[in-house]
């Protein structure tokens, strides 16, 4: 396939924007392939994703966002995020027990629905170094202490390995730690969490259990950005299903295990595809 850039921007809303954006990648030969805006009226703003062919264009790749701040960035106040196609992100997953997430998430990566490469899978148990054989991937086992006093060697250890495989993002399948302020601060909505409940409802431990004794009538599955407050960053991917005063605690996780490898594996696409942009505590997702 051939090479495209995506530009991510927002910024206030005010006339013009697409006509300078669009005008100064077809002066310079790009052809659009793709182009999506959504203004959100309330707060002023203008979001838009576009997309362009690289065959053809006269601005050397590595000088394209110098080009594109120079001109805009002052003038609109815009702030941009700049992508490419040929650059495949490297998503590392973090697991604890459950292997639900997991399998998906490899499932999907082995029938090549993921343009993504996974270094590696970290874990705080070995249960599922197994799941990591089978599909020939490095599974990295840390145990953190209940009293939580080796978890800042353990995140240390993880940032270096991070580092040093060029990790762009983090995907939580079911990883029953808290992640410190350091590493969020160093993967800013670049790390992706599934929780088993349909935020802001039932955040914390055994959200399916809160659901039953609150007697509801839908359970629901989140994947979201992570930040420091706890299941509380910017939500990308939602689902729900029907239950009844007949389901058990045991019958709700059955059913919230399906939701839930559905709506990570959604927004993991959607983060790979570059199709997410946040702002303030939300995300715009691009069709």
């Amino acid at each position: 396939m051939k090479s495209t850039a995506i530009l991510l921007l927002h910024c206030p809303d005010q006339p013009g924007i697409i006509t300078e954006v669009t005008k100064f990648i077809t002066d310079n030969h790009g052809n659009i392939l793709y182009l999506d805006q959504y203004v959100d009226r309330q707060d002023g703003m203008f979001f838009m994703r576009i997309e362009w062919d690289l065959e053809q264009f006269l601005i050397p790749r590595d000088k394209i966002l110098e080009y594109i701040n120079t001109l805009y960035a002052q003038r609109y106040q815009m702030v941009c995020n700049l992508y490419f196609s040929d650059c495949k992100p490297r998503m590392a997953i973090f697991v604890s027990k459950m292997s639900h997430c997991l399998y998906d998430l490899l499932a999907r990566w082995k029938a090549g629905e993921y343009d993504v490469d996974i270094p590696f899978i970290v874990s705080n148990h070995e249960d599922l170094r197994y799941v990591a054989e089978q599909f020939g991937l490095p599974y990295y086992v840390w145990s953190i202490k209940k009293d939580h006093s080796n978890k800042a060697e353990v995140e240390e250890a993880e940032m270096e390995l991070l580092k040093k495989e060029n990790v762009t993002f983090i995907v939580l399948a079911r990883y029953m730690q808290i992640i410190s302020d350091e590493m969020i601060n160093s993967y800013p909505n670049h790390i992706i969490n599934i929780h088993h409940s349909f935020l802001p409802a039932f955040v914390g431990a055994k959200p399916y259990h809160q659901a039953w004794e609150r007697g509801v009538k839908i359970i629901g599955a989140t994947s979201h950005y992570v930040t420091a407050e706890l299941d509380a960053g910017p939500i990308i991917e939602q689902d729900v299903t029907r239950i009844t005063h007949k389901d058990t605690p045991e019958s709700l996780v059955l059913k919230g295990k399906d939701l839930e490898k559905i709506v990570l594996s959604r927004a993991v696409r959607k983060h790979i595809e570059r199709k997410i942009l946040t702002y303030k505590n939300k995300t715009i997702i691009f069709n």
